[in-house]
């Protein structure tokens, strides 16, 4: 009798916070990685697992592993394989699982990114100086203590400025200063009591550009065009794939951010980096070694068609991604975000027929009657969305447009000092 040949195994580090779309990606990560014929093994801490069990019901195997310290799941990994489990690939979709992926891929010696690449792009000061030393446009940047440190900073550089964690995500504690008057308040709406950055601000068009990489060589799929709300904070409500730019402009933007990626280090994976488009050129923004959020992944796939997001890089990792077909967007998907003002929520009028038009990919609601709308200070102040496809990208954006607008939201002003039933 002859032994069957063990599958390939993927080890997915991090699994999903319980949100929708963190559940969502990991659930067609798990699916695309079933559709080939691998072995799925998902890690996290265990109050994650608990909280996403329809993750754990679509993985092969489900260990309580932590990926902060990253150390952790390095080390579990370790143990794993002098027990004689394989990993052949490494992989993670949150944001704070990259630093333990590249070590654990590293321990084990699985495809993946040098740990210290990604420490370096985890940590964005640090990356913009890499980024500045190599002789990429970069706004000045200095890593503040205190109120004095980003005073003197603002005494020696040109503004407006952006007060920011050093290591945080979805717009959590962002907002801009035109002054040292500004920045005490700037500094309340930080998370925590950590150092934190002051850089200058950036004038022009934001977009982020999405990839992967084959072959050790970063390959970009499609540049995305952001929408944000207006200073002082910048919550993004929008995003239209592939942006509408002219040839020249599109091929700076993707000359500069191949070329910035492979001076980090970055070879295995995948990538969303962010960049603005002003007169001096294209000036880079957060590099992150993962896929963007904002149903961006969902938008790549509708734009190409047969593409699998999650699945390329399988292939790729597991030396399978010999040729693969054209990797250019033939249509267009954009995303709109609901932002009703603030208040109490009595009644929302729209959203089923939004939720069944033909051209929607995706629509989602997170507040119901009785639920209090914050001002939009942060990604989590956002209370729905819509993501549409198209033949075109501004058809679709267009589309976005007119359907989140045709929802209405009734509200009542809450209180000052009511503490809120909230959707955070």
């Amino acid at each position: 009798m002859t032994d069957l040949p063990t599958p390939p195994s993927l080890l997915l580090v991090g699994g999903a916070r319980p949100v929708s779309i963190s559940v969502a990606m990991v659930l067609e990560a798990l699916a695309q990685a079933r559709a080939r014929g691998l072995r799925t093994h998902v890690t996290g801490p265990a109050e994650a697992l608990a909280a996403t069990a329809q993750v754990g019901s679509a993985a092969d195997a489900v260990s309580a592993v932590r990926f902060v310290p990253p150390e952790e799941t390095a080390d579990w990994a370790r143990r794993q394989a002098a027990q004689g489990e394989r990993f052949d690939a490494v992989f993670a979709l949150q944001e704070m699982a990259q630093i333990a992926t590249a070590q654990a891929a590293e321990a084990i010696g699985a495809p993946g990114n040098p740990p210290d690449a990604i420490r370096r792009i985890r940590t964005k000061d640090a990356c913009r100086a890499a980024l500045a030393a190599a002789g990429f446009a970069q706004p000045r940047v200095r890593l503040c203590a205190g109120l004095r440190e980003a005073e003197a900073f603002l005494q020696e550089s040109r503004g407006p400025w952006i007060v920011k964690p050093r290591d945080a995500m979805g717009s959590i504690g962002v907002s801009r200063v035109t002054g040292p008057d500004g920045l005490p308040a700037a500094l309340e709406l930080l998370p925590d009591t950590a150092p934190f950055l002051v850089e200058e601000f950036v004038e022009g068009p934001e977009f982020s550009v999405e990839g992967v990489f084959l072959g050790g060589a970063p390959r970009i799929l499609a540049v995305t065009a952001k929408e944000k709300v207006a200073p002082p904070h910048f919550v993004e409500v929008g995003h239209v794939l592939p942006a509408e730019l002219p040839d020249q402009d599109r091929r700076r933007i993707e000359q500069q951010v191949s070329s910035a990626l492979t001076v980090l280090g970055l070879r295995t994976g995948a990538f969303h980096v962010e960049l603005w488009l002003t007169p001096r050129g294209v000036v880079l923004g957060e590099v992150h070694g993962r896929f963007g959020g904002d149903w961006i992944h969902r938008m790549v796939e509708y734009a190409i068609p047969g593409l699998e997001l999650f699945g390329l890089v399988y292939d790729d990792m597991l030396g399978r991604a010999d040729g693969p077909g054209p990797l250019e967007p033939l249509r267009g998907a954009a995303v709109r975000y609901l932002t009703p003002p603030p208040g109490r929520l009595l009644a929302v009028h729209g959203w089923d027929a939004v939720r069944a038009h033909g051209a929607v990919l995706h629509a989602e609601l997170t507040v119901s009657p009785g639920d209090v709308i914050h001002p939009l200070h942060r990604s989590s102040d956002r209370v729905g969305l819509v993501v549409v496809g198209a033949d075109t990208a501004a058809r679709a954006h267009q589309l976005a447009l007119e359907l989140t607008e045709s929802v209405r939201f009734e509200t009542d002003p809450v209180p000052a000092g009511t503490v809120p039933a909230t959707h955070r």
